[in-house]
């Protein structure tokens, strides 16, 4: 299991992550463990910017040689953009989740709602019960 969480991001429990931007938009992607767990990605698809999402819309698609998965919004807002460079290096997502390897930029509907994802001890814990 990859213990690579970076603690200034919050995480929930289907594998995405989500930073705070200084202009108060947040920036989303998926958890290394997930992109572990897909294997090499060949393909992602990210949301529009301007796209009104909930909580839980399913809103991108990662592609791996093995399967393709889709990608929740951990928050309700409205899509800013979404990661251009994937389109002709998805495997950024393996090399590089929380850096390049972002999915998409939103502006939340409740900046608060962020404070209520997991930490990323609290991540830790549900991959340890996913484990047993």
């Amino acid at each position: 299991m990859s213990n690579n969480l970076p603690a200034e991001l919050r995480y929930t429990k289907t594998h995405e992550w989500v930073r705070r931007n200084s202009d108060g938009t947040v920036t989303i992607g998926i958890t290394d463990h997930a992109q572990h767990a897909l294997g090499d990605i060949v393909f992602a698809e990210t949301p529009e910017s301007g796209r009104a999402l909930a909580a839980g819309d399913a809103c991108a698609v990662v592609e791996s040689v093995k399967a393709a998965s889709d990608v929740y919004s951990p928050l309700a807002g409205t899509v800013v953009a979404g990661n251009a460079a994937l389109a002709d290096a998805p495997e950024k997502i393996n090399t590089d989740p929380y850096g390049e390897g972002w999915l998409w930029q939103l502006t939340p509907a409740d900046v608060g709602a962020v404070d209520a994802l997991l930490d990323a001890a609290g991540y830790q814990s549900v991959l340890a019960e996913s484990e047993e």
